[in-house]
């Protein structure tokens, strides 16, 4: 069997599924006035297969996990609206930096970014791209600095209301034959 047809075997047997490994070794024969022939002869040749990833048994279990988050629109609340949601007004109107503090906790970020120039303008930013939700860096910079606790209000409100997510589980058993 010629190289050719060895690696159209191997090609073959790989389309299929089954890796193979060639140990080919060629032996030339000698012509009378002592050349090489121009046909090798080839012996032997290893297969070696895929190893076994998963045992078989009773079914295989799969779980499927989605989660739904809510983006796009506008703010879901408007900087004003400060009743729905009391403890948070308190907390802007008399401890803003403890608000601005939780806001950076639920924002994923490290808890001395409130003591930074601009961090809460920068958040502020950061959660409307997140959310995709409309509006400017001039209407940003507007709300964070002329209406610092309203803004830092309706920023937690909207975290709070954003990740709000469901969560749907789905578990599947296969019966294997």
């Amino acid at each position: 069997m010629g190289n050719s047809t060895l690696l159209f075997f191997c090609s073959l047997l790989s389309l299929l599924g089954v890796v193979c490994q060639f140990d080919i070794h060629c032996y030339h024969q000698m012509d009378s006035s002592g050349g090489r022939d121009e046909k090798p002869i080839v012996k032997g040749y290893e297969k070696t297969e895929l190893p076994v990833l998963t045992q078989p048994g009773l079914g295989v279990a799969t779980t499927t996990v989605t989660t739904i988050t809510q983006t796009g629109g506008d703010w879901t609340t408007g900087l004003f609206d400060v009743c729905g949601d009391t403890s948070t007004f308190l907390m802007g109107a008399f401890l803003p930096c403890c608000l601005d503090l939780s806001l950076a906790h639920q924002y994923g970020e490290c808890l001395c970014l409130p003591l930074l120039p601009g961090s809460t303008f920068a958040m502020r930013v950061g959660i409307r791209e997140r959310f995709k939700i409309r509006g400017s860096v001039c209407e940003d910079w507007t709300a964070v600095c002329c209406c610092y606790p309203l803004a830092l209000c309706q920023m937690i409100r909207e975290m709070k209301k954003r990740l709000k997510t469901q969560i749907y589980t789905v578990s599947t058993m296969l019966d294997s034959s």
